[in-house]
């Protein structure tokens, strides 16, 4: 009797154990097909960014580029730029109008793809230049152009965090760092903040390629232009000197039909000023 007893037992124990496998193997799957909420991908965020600040459609911009330096005003200029969207590969091409001071009226800047050309109607002479160089300030010629980061660089996720934008208000943004994919380009690498919610560009930092800061940058006054809500205003901050403040307002948006000849470099010297 005994034996038959210990007999039933172990058939019931070998029972329990069974209908514990057939009860947790469910939830085991269930755990393994749980969704995990991925982090957001860092490309597309940039290119949410730069649809953000971009109008999509040929359009024309006035700039006016005011340097000061311990809260005194240095000097000032002001620019028309004419910006397109290349019908390949998202970037834009660009073609910069000096209008004041008067000493500089008529000179162009052009940017076909990456390479930047500076025209002297005094001379007739356009001569390469680099988009690193400074055209006022804290400003250089890259600055002044249209840019899609997303055709440029390469993003990676760095970090999401609060941080205070140009406005001191706080913002809810991630943090990411991008590297140079393609030759000539204005920064060798930039860490931007990106609203989590709005996709706007609201600070950047932009460092040469020795990883020396250049300058800061913060976006401010977003308003409505060409169906974009947009920063009208960027303050860059010198990276060395935080004294030496240029400030970038942007305004008078308009939708412009230029033509693609606009864009070459034989085409410089039949512009007429506008």
């Amino acid at each position: 009797m005994p034996c038959a007893m210990s007999e039933d037992r172990r058939i019931v124990a070998v029972g329990v154990r069974a209908i514990a496998r057939i009860v947790a193997f469910p939830a085991l799957l269930a755990g393994l097909f749980v969704p995990a909420f991925a982090e957001p991908d860092a490309q597309a965020l940039v290119n949410a960014a730069d649809q953000a600040r971009n109008p999509a459609t040929p359009f024309s911009v006035t700039l006016d580029l005011t340097q000061y330096h311990g809260g005194k005003q240095i000097d000032s200029n002001q620019l028309v730029v004419y910006s397109k969207k290349a019908a390949s590969g998202g970037s834009y091409s660009s073609l910069v109008q000096f209008v004041l001071p008067a000493r500089d009226a008529g000179k162009l800047i052009l940017k076909n793809a990456n390479d930047l050309w500076v025209y002297d109607p005094n001379n007739k002479a356009s001569i390469r230049i680099s988009p690193q160089e400074r055209l006022l300030g804290q400003a250089s010629n890259g600055d002044v152009v249209t840019a899609n980061f997303s055709a440029d660089y390469r993003a990676t996720l760095e970090a999401q965090e609060d941080i205070s934008d140009g406005e001191k208000k706080m913002r809810h943004c991630y943090r990411l760092m991008l590297k140079a994919a393609v030759a000539d380009v204005t920064y060798d690498h930039m860490q931007i903040w990106i609203d989590s919610t709005s996709s706007e560009l609201v600070k950047g930092a932009f460092f040469a390629e020795s990883g020396g800061l250049l300058k800061t940058v913060y976006y401010r006054k977003f308003a409505n232009n060409l169906g974009v809500r947009m920063p009208t205003e960027a303050v860059i901050i010198d990276g060395v000197d935080p004294g030496a403040v240029t400030v970038m307002d942007f305004s008078n948006y308009q939708n412009k039909n230029i033509p693609d000849t606009w864009f070459q470099r034989s085409f410089l010297q039949n512009f007429q000023l506008r």
